[in-house]
């Protein structure tokens, strides 16, 4: 269940990042701008609504990737297992987690054009680097959800590390099943249930 709501609230995060930040523009008037101009694009662009997969992973893999800080993503869903890891084993980690994320999600974006953003203003102290940007999220006629993302201040730019949906953290959602993984088959073992996983998806969408 908590899957299947952040599939869809990830899916708006996803864009709502993919636009360049004003200079100097807090993070969350930048999630409300984006997120304004993300809604729109939504609801003009016909292939995306149709579930275009190509046109979509095109568009995450070229606007929305470096605005993800997935390596502090993999570390932290991994928690310690990840000191244990090796330098190669953590570069092949991150980048199928990365793949995981936005292959898992990418045709979720085909159902936010009827759904409104409100983000909650942020009290940004001088200084501040590490924030949570709350927002709300509804669709007409339903109850609205809570979407809170964490985001770090790294060379000026704010970076996504981690969505809450309903209080509930994507990180959380997936360190208990890394760490089952890693506790019965090692790090090498994660590594190619992460693979599969991106291979079975890959085929998913080769077929639409």
């Amino acid at each position: 269940m908590f899957r299947s709501l952040f599939a869809r609230f990830l899916a708006v995060l996803l864009l709502a990042t993919s636009l360049p930040a004003l200079a100097e523009e807090a993070p969350d008037a930048q999630i409300k701008r984006v997120s304004d101009e993300v809604l729109t694009i939504v609801r003009q662009d016909k292939s995306i609504q149709a579930g275009d997969t190509k046109k979509t992973l095109d568009l995450i893999d070229a606007k929305v990737l470096p605005n993800f800080d997935f390596t502090r993503m993999t570390s932290l869903a991994l928690g310690r297992d990840w000191r244990s890891a090796t330098p190669a084993q953590r570069a092949a980690l991150t980048a199928e987690f990365r793949t995981l994320l936005v292959r898992s999600y990418a045709n979720a974006l085909t159902k936010f054009k009827d759904y409104q953003i409100a983000v909650k203003p942020l009290k940004l102290a001088a200084g501040d680097s590490d924030v949570v940007v709350r927002t709300t999220v509804r669709k007409a006629g339903s109850s609205p959800d809570t979407v809170d993302y964490s985001l770090e201040k790294k060379d000026g730019q704010w970076k996504v590390y981690d969505v809450a949906v309903a209080g509930v953290s994507l990180i959380t959602s997936y360190r208990d099943s890394f760490g089952q993984e890693v506790k019965a088959h090692g790090v090498d073992g994660l590594l190619a249930s992460l693979k599969t996983k991106n291979a079975q998806n890959a085929a998913g969408n080769s077929k639409k």
